[in-house]
């Protein structure tokens, strides 16, 4: 018998304390819930029930799409189409927005998400996860259209994570601080287990793929550089460098312990006209809310991620998030750059 608080008791109990909620948000995200424990189910069953290996199609970034990418795409838009909370839908694995069929009734909610990030992980048995962001529909959403999707991440009413490891776990913000809710899977229901996550401001550990340094800009070069010389360098410290390659897993680590998590923009990206690898929409933005609601930072280098006016559904951004101060610390070596 468990005795925490389940999130959905807690949902309800947050949004007591604000004027005018009608329980529309609170069934919106019990809905995203019971997508995440499905899809859960299927991470967890993959060898099993023959969802791992490839779909053989490709999605809107050219990438090839894994089955289990395809299946928790189709399991967002179905537990999330019918209830009448949203307008629309935006996936990274969809090249157009979701309206909601007229079939079904809408609501004045957006939903972006991220179906199943670090899904090249997946043959390997390495955490995945799935990240959703949630927006108001201007103008009360009975037409959505692109244009409604792209709004600069402070506009957020919530956002959060699901990260599939050995436990799977929901990771949330609404605006009041970041908490962590862990499923128990005999009674299928999330239990608070992380309140109040705080991101440390200080940190001796720092994630990037250092094959991509020669394409770095100076001031990343600089930063990492200083990190690997240690001790005997001008920081005077030792540094732990990680990398997961899944971005869930990433930043569930730094709201864990800290650290500093990097996707830097480089000459390869710009090369291809690429503005960075992370999607804004899908990935930047409800991470970078969730971080700074913990007491850490996200930027692009230069700027602060959730200041950006998104200019299409699938653009992307670089991405440097983690603990406050050496957030900072990044910042002003770009801009003495």
């Amino acid at each position: 018998m468990h005795n925490g608080t389940t999130l959905t008791q807690f949902i309800i109990e947050e949004q007591r304390h604000i004027a005018g909620a009608t329980g529309d948000f609170t069934s919106l995200l019990n809905d995203v819930v019971t997508a995440c424990k499905v899809i859960s189910h299927m991470v967890n069953h993959g060898a099993l029930v023959g969802v791992l290996g490839s779909a053989e199609t490709e999605n809107v970034q050219g990438e090839t799409q894994k089955k289990l990418d395809v299946l928790s795409n189709e399991v967002f838009i179905k537990s999330n189409e019918w209830a009448g909370h949203l307008a629309a839908m935006a996936s990274e694995e969809m090249d157009e927005i979701y309206p909601i069929p007229t079939k079904y009734p809408r609501g004045k909610y957006l939903l972006t998400f991220d179906p199943l990030d670090g899904s090249s992980n997946i043959d390997v048995n390495v955490s995945v996860g799935t990240i959703f962001s949630i927006l108001r529909c201007p103008g009360g959403g009975e037409e959505a259209t692109e244009r409604d999707f792209l709004q600069a991440g402070t506009q957020q009413v919530a956002a959060g994570y699901a990260l599939y490891g050995p436990s799977t776990m929901m990771v949330l913000t609404t605006g009041n601080g970041v908490n962590g809710f862990t499923l128990d899977q005999n009674i299928g229901e999330f239990i608070l287990t992380h309140p109040r996550m705080q991101i440390p401001a200080d940190t001796r550990e720092f994630a990037i793929n250092a094959s991509n340094m020669r394409f770095w800009e100076p001031p990343v070069k600089r930063y990492v550089q200083e990190c690997l010389d240690g001790k005997e360098g001008s920081r005077g410290e030792d540094f732990n460098m990680r990398w997961i390659a899944s971005m869930v897993a990433e930043v569930h680590r730094i709201l864990t312990r800290g650290g500093v998590f990097m996707y830097p923009m480089d000459s390869k990206m710009q090369a291809k006209g690429q503005g960075g690898k992370l999607r804004l929409l899908y990935e930047a933005n409800p991470m970078s809310f969730i971080v700074e609601q913990a007491g850490g930072g996200s930027i692009t280098g230069t700027e602060r991620i959730l200041e950006l006016q998104p200019e299409s559904l699938h653009q992307r951004v670089p991405v440097i998030l983690g603990s406050k101060n050496e957030v900072e610390r990044i910042l002003s070596y770009h801009q003495q750059d």
